[in-house]
């Protein structure tokens, strides 16, 4: 099951069940299935005491994965930053849309067994993002 919810700001405005739908596919590419997944949508200041308070990290990000993935099913909780996607989609020239599904999918990817940390990472993460969002049908972008 995969579930959405708001704390401090306004749900966005996501197709949840094509949404849905798409996370599920984009996982069975790898040979997985899709367990328990919840999203969080938060602002900046909410993802920043998330941040300290689990990664003992003081900056703000887009989103953060917590992995709870049992064998071959992908179970997580992802916190995203609505501020920061939003920052985001103007700093790399993208839609607000196109960039929410990016950082939507990109917690997915992590939970898929793909990182973006090391040498080389994050290139391999890029392209998966690209080809997830390639298949998004709640997209008008690509």
């Amino acid at each position: 099951m995969i579930t959405y919810n708001a704390e401090g700001i306004s749900m966005p405005k996501i197709k949840k069940r094509p949404t849905t739908a798409w996370i599920r596919a984009v996982v069975a590419t790898y040979g997985r299935t899709v367990g328990e997944v919840g999203y969080l949508f938060v602002n900046d200041e909410k993802i920043l005491e998330v941040n300290r308070e689990y990664l003992g990290h003081d900056y703000y990000t887009d989103i953060i994965t917590f992995d709870y993935d049992e064998g071959s099913t992908v179970n997580g909780d992802l916190v995203i930053s609505l501020d920061t996607v939003r920052t985001n989609a103007e700093q790399f020239h993208r839609s607000y849309n196109e960039e929410l599904h990016r950082v939507i999918i990109h917690g997915i990817l992590h939970l898929c067994g793909i990182n973006d940390k090391g040498p080389g990472e994050r290139e391999i993460m890029e392209a998966a993002e690209n080809r997830a969002l390639a298949i998004c049908p709640a997209l008008n972008i690509l």
